[in-house]
């Protein structure tokens, strides 16, 4: 499979980016991962370009996922995208990303510089961040409590599945996910608090127990604080009026 997806890059590459430099092949095709309507994501890395784009595509069989940059641009993305974001989509394709057609000195440079940011981890979230997050997983966790409807149950669960892992790995100082890549990132770091995690929101989508998720974002925000309602501010810039 894996000579398959280098072939489909290779020729992405010559049809539609033959003046880039050099490509990086990454997802979860490439780790073994993907399943029928996985995508392959390629970072393309062109000498100089007015900007970095993303552009979806088909080719072939393929859905395609393109992340154009150049080096200044990946090293932007890279420091002040993923590390203020806390979520290392860039980072982690380049450093893991198979090298297309070949591993260069310039590919080898962008893999350390990628490597590199994903050990000195995301940006530490400021105590207003922190305050931040707190107030609205204790929001969230108080509609719970009293839902009016199933309806209602179902969108404020949704919202806290992210929100609380999100608090869960920056207010550690680690790397977050988003979406699918939630619990795949949990467990990594925590294979037991992971498995609580899901068993937790399996219950409350499923059966509408809610009691499990109240528990454990309660233990999660205890790091921290606890609850946080009353007392709870937040300001907005002064630029932001109008004249």
């Amino acid at each position: 499979m894996r000579s398959e997806l280098l072939a489909a890059a290779q020729d992405i590459r010559a049809e539609r980016y033959s003046d880039s430099e050099v490509a990086f092949l990454a997802g979860s095709l490439v780790r073994g991962e993907g399943t029928a309507t996985s995508d392959l994501d390629i970072v393309v890395i062109y000498g100089a370009l007015p900007n970095a784009y993303r552009e979806s595509f088909r080719f072939g069989p393929w859905p395609v996922e393109a992340f154009v940059h150049d080096s200044a641009t990946l090293k932007y993305f890279l420091n002040e995208v993923d590390r203020s974001s806390g979520i290392p989509s860039l980072a982690s394709m380049v450093s893991e990303g198979l090298e297309v057609p070949e591993s260069t000195e310039l590919s080898r440079s962008l893999k350390q510089q990628a490597t590199s940011v994903l050990a000195d981890g995301p940006s530490l979230w400021s105590q207003d961040e922190v305050d931040g997050s707190r107030y609205l997983i204790t929001s969230l966790v108080d509609d719970l409590r009293e839902p009016r409807s199933i309806e209602e149950c179902t969108a404020s669960a949704t919202r806290l599945y992210e929100a609380l892992a999100n608090y869960y790995f920056r207010s550690r100082g680690l790397w977050s996910a988003h979406d699918k890549t939630i619990p795949r990132r949990l467990n990594q770091i925590d294979p037991d608090f992971c498995a609580r995690f899901v068993h937790s929101f399996s219950d409350l989508f499923r059966g509408g127990d809610a009691g499990g998720v109240i528990d454990l974002a309660e233990e999660v925000l205890s790091s921290q604080g606890g609850w946080l309602f009353e007392g709870f501010t937040s300001t907005a810039p002064a630029r932001w009026r109008s004249t």
